[in-house]
């Protein structure tokens, strides 16, 4: 099935950009120094809650395509650890790794041959479609959470606009 349509809207759902802001401009020019501080009145860090929009992408990735996929444990397998604390290049690597997983998640919406109706076998019940509208979904959430956490902290560099 072609869904030429469909694939180009949730291509767009997860680019960003329409109703929300993309991972890049979220992140842009964010303070190194300030990326392991707990926001007011919050529980967790920038990178915390960055860390958690990736792995919580790459499980849903590795539920789409593993047939040997292990269920994680809610919540204390899609969080880092309350205490960890990541440096720069840890930070980069939370943002390099989402990025490629969302990519190889357009891939597959991309694929004419994905058939998106499909059901995962190893599931219950779930397609290819909602998955992939749940991971918009969950970015699309955090991203704004992230971004009114930049405001509270006030984290926004220059260029924000």
């Amino acid at each position: 099935m072609e869904y030429k349509e469909l694939r180009a809207e949730l291509l767009a759902l997860l680019n960003g950009g329409n109703a929300h802001m993309t991972l890049e401009e979220a992140a842009a020019e964010f303070p190194s120094a300030r990326i392991n501080e707990i926001f007011p009145g919050g529980t967790y860090s920038s990178w915390h809650l960055l860390e958690h929009m990736r792995i919580g992408q790459s499980d849903i990735l590795d539920f789409i395509r593993n047939e040997n996929y292990k269920e994680m444990e809610w919540p204390r397998d899609y969080w880092p650890a309350r205490n960890k604390t990541a440096t720069k290049r840890e930070w980069d690597e939370t943002i390099a790794r989402f990025n490629a997983d969302s990519d190889e998640l357009k891939k597959i919406v991309s694929d004419p041959r994905t058939d998106l109706n499909f059901r995962i076998p190893w599931g219950n019940g779930q397609t290819i479609l909602r998955e992939i509208l749940l991971t918009a979904d969950h970015t699309a959430y955090h991203l704004g959470e992230f971004a009114i956490m930049r405001q509270v902290m006030g984290t926004w560099g220059k260029s924000h606009k």
